[in-house]
């Protein structure tokens, strides 16, 4: 029989444990390696663990350390990225060998929770989708700085306006953060779109504030950052859109289902592929997200179904595409919403309205479908014809043209 070796690191920040051991009945001996973690001592690593004949190499999730790990010996040897909390020790029998000779004992009997790692390629669209909702996080967070700003110089005008840095929120945001610092409120009134809901009284009444220097400084920084952020991202969405160019039609099936944007769709093919191909059905998809009811059963007694954690990005994703999908008038998932909400109660019902998007995705990735709407406003052509419209300028900020065919009606 022919031998077959597997590798277990321990991943720390500076250095990596490192033990090779040969599967076979009986007692095991391990080889046991230190190696620290930059590029040349990595390549060491990968050409000693090729010279044993090692096929398979398992290594812990610490933090972000394992990453040059992964990069250095990805495509050499099948690899396994295992959840730390799987390879717990007994306190007081942990040392650095011993985690990595724990690993790989488990691994090959099942007991440890591996984690879905992404090509190269996926793993880069994830890198940029994931820290353009990171800079839009901290634009709101200025936001909310602004306008706390502005209650402290006794100024409402988040109060008038819907869009606090919206075009006419901005125009009177930057004469009042101007070096000079307008400061007459019907001087900054005059400012605002002759569109504005509120009137120019209204206006002048929520602009007449208590403004110190503290104030005009602290904006002006604000309002920079706002600029900053904006300009990163457009940028990062100008580069998503450029690398997945090639799956525009899978984001286009994707946009077609209720509540799911053209964004959303880019952000859903970063976190499980353009063909969902690591999941080989739904409801593996289901439980790696965590939409679906968790199973905490003991002597014949269920004692929780609360849902794992799951993938936080794609929970989030499908959380708010339920919202949405419930609010959209006559769709299936509104019926679905409004039939479960009286039982479940609001909470349960989205996560429900979730569970059945999240199942219907992979549908759509895995076997190429179109989503076919069967709910009230299939009989709308007039609806139709509007949601087509709306997803063409969707694709178009994003730099994709979009072009529609009917389908046969079964």
């Amino acid at each position: 029989m022919e031998a077959y070796y597997v590798a277990g690191i321990d991943v720390h920040k500076a250095m990596l444990a490192v033990v090779v051991a040969e599967i076979r009945p009986g007692e095991w001996e391990f080889q046991r390696r230190r190696f620290a973690t930059t590029r040349s001592q990595l390549r060491e690593l990968a050409q000693w663990l090729a010279a044993v004949g090692v096929q398979e190499v398992v290594m812990e999730s610490t933090a972000q350390y394992w990453r040059p790990v992964w990069l250095e010996l990805e495509g050499r040897f099948r690899l396994h990225l295992a959840q730390a909390h799987s390879n717990g020790a007994r306190r007081g029998r942990k040392s650095d060998f011993r985690d990595s000779e724990r690993l790989v004992h488990r691994l090959v009997a099942g007991e440890l929770v591996l984690s879905y790692v992404p090509e190269e390629e996926q793993r880069g669209w994830r890198w940029l989708t994931r820290t353009r909702y990171q800079l839009l996080c901290e634009r709101t967070r200025v936001h909310s700085h602004i306008e706390g700003l502005l209650e402290d110089a006794q100024i409402k005008l988040s109060s008038v306006i819907t869009d606090l840095l919206g075009a006419s929120g901005r125009r009177i945001l930057e004469a009042m953060a101007h070096n000079s610092g307008e400061h007459d409120p019907a001087a900054l009134a005059r400012l605002g779109n002759a569109k504005l809901r509120a009137s120019a009284e209204e206006l002048r009444d929520a602009l007449d504030g208590r403004w110190r220097e503290r104030h005009r400084l602290l904006l002006r920084l604000h309002l920079d950052r706002v600029q900053l952020l904006d300009s990163q991202i457009g940028q990062l969405q100008q580069q998503t859109a450029g690398v997945m160019q090639a799956h525009a039609e899978v984001v286009e099936r994707l946009s077609e289902i209720p509540g799911i944007r053209a964004e959303g769709a880019l952000q859903m093919l970063a976190e499980v592929g353009p063909t969902a191909a690591a999941f080989p059905s739904p409801e593996q998809l289901a439980s790696w997200v965590g939409v679906c009811p968790g199973q905490q059963e003991s002597a014949g007694h269920s004692y929780s179904m609360r849902s794992a954690k799951g993938n936080w990005q794609m929970r989030r994703l499908l959380n708010q595409a339920a919202h949405a999908a419930s609010r959209a008038k006559g769709s299936f998932f509104e019926s679905l919403y409004r039939r479960l909400a009286p039982r479940l109660g609001a909470q349960k019902a989205i996560w429900a309205v979730a569970h059945r998007l999240c199942r219907l995705i992979w549908k759509i990735l895995h076997t190429g479908a179109r989503y076919c709407e069967q709910g009230p406003r299939i009989s709308h052509p007039k609806v139709l014809r509007r949601r087509q419209q709306y997803i063409i300028a969707e694709f178009r900020k994003l730099g994709f043209q979009v072009h529609f065919t009917a389908l046969a009606q079964p």
